[in-house]
This record gives structure tokens, C-alpha cells and sequence, in this order.
């Protein structure tokens, strides 16, 4: 397999799991917080110690927005405003868009060598996080690394586009993985035809 193609395929594994991962421990943290003011089932709550389980979520996410970021970049799906590049000739169009992720890329670039920065003086001293006595090292490397990879994405996109002219997009209509029929839109038109709607 492509090395690419496992950098892409780890991103996603990565943001997946981590999304599923502090949607289920939410998810008891909820049910236990309720179940503790049970009479019933005060005695089994009580022994259950969730007061971590806040800020593991709030670190899965972080760290979830910074991958998921740098997935959006590489397929597209980061709301933009090109109204008034669309009106330019394909020439000056082409300059701008690639000036534009050229400036994504060194931003981030920028940012994640603050970041590392910032961990490493973090790195020789014992601060931890409050509940889970994580060095906090751990809990910022998120910084640098996600913005390294947003900065790898946006040069990824550059250099197609200049090479295709072509920009990822995202079809939200579209399912990976599905392989969509050539004759599935023929078929729904048929089918609002014949009931005279959209089709349900």
C-alpha cells in the first residue's frame, strides 16, 4: 500500500476513534451521574470514580479537531468563500487559489512550530493535567503535530492543483466505500416521474 494511502487511512482511524471514544464515555458518564441518584444504585455508583472522564473528553476532542482539520483540507469539506475568485480568469484564479493554500501551509507551519516549541519547554517540567495527572505535554503535543499534518495537507492540495488544476471536493451525497449505480440517478427520475414527487 501506498504510504500516503496509510497516512490517510491512520487519520481517519485516528478521528474515528476518538469521535466514538468520547461519545461513549459521555454517554456512561451520563447514565452514572443519573444511576447515582438512584437509592437503589448509590452503593454500585458510589464505587464508580468518573470525575476524569470531563476532561479525557475535552482532550479527545482537541486533539479530534486538530486531525479532523487537516482531513478537511485534504478532502475538501472547509467552508470557503469563492464568489469573487470564481469571476477571475482561469490564469489569475489558478495564481490566487494556490497563493491561498501556499499561505495555509505556511501558517500552519508557523503555528506548529510554536506548538512544538511551547511542548518541548514543557517537556524538562512536572505539570500535569488536574484530574488525570497526564504530563501536559502529552495533552498540547496535539498542537504541533496536527498542524504539522494540516501543513503536509495543504502542500499535498498544492501540488495537485498545480499539477490537475483540480481541488478536492466533497460530495455529501456520496458514501465511501458505496459503489454508486451508473443507471441510480436514471432510475430516480423515473421513479419522481412516475409519482410525481421526489422519490421517498
Amino acid at each position: 500500500m501506498h504510504p500516503l494511502r496509510i497516512l490517510d487511512r491512520l487519520e481517519e482511524i485516528l478521528i474515528a476513534s476518538l469521535m466514538a471514544g468520547a461519545t461513549l464515555l459521555i454517554f456512561v458518564a451520563v447514565v452514572h451521574r443519573y444511576a447515582s441518584g438512584i437509592d437503589a444504585l448509590y452503593s454500585i455508583t458510589a464505587a464508580i470514580h468518573l470525575s476524569w472522564a470531563q476532561e479525557l473528553c475535552i482532550y479527545m476532542f482537541v486533539w479530534m479537531a486538530k486531525f479532523g482539520a487537516a482531513y478537511g483540507v485534504r478532502t475538501g469539506i472547509h467552508v470557503g468563500v469563492d464568489v469573487a475568485v470564481n469571476q477571475l480568469p482561469p490564469a489569475w484564479r489558478n495564481r490566487i487559489v494556490l497563493f491561498g493554500l501556499l499561505c495555509g501551509a505556511l501558517f500552519t507551519a508557523i503555528v506548529g512550530t510554536m506548538g512544538a516549541r511551547f511542548v518541548y519547554g514543557l517537556v524538562d517540567t512536572d505539570q500535569t493535567t488536574p484530574d488525570l495527572e497526564l504530563p501536559s505535554w502529552i495533552v498540547y503535543l496535539a498542537i504541533p503535530l496536527g498542524s504539522y499534518l494540516m501543513c503536509f495537507r495543504f502542500l499535498q492540495v498544492a501540488w495537485s492543483f498545480w499539477r490537475t488544476g483540480e481541488l478536492p471536493h466533497h460530495d455529501p451525497g456520496h458514501v465511501e466505500g458505496v459503489v454508486e449505480s451508473p443507471h441510480a440517478a436514471q432510475d430516480l427520475a423515473a421513479e419522481e416521474a412516475r409519482t410525481g414527487g421526489p422519490a421517498r
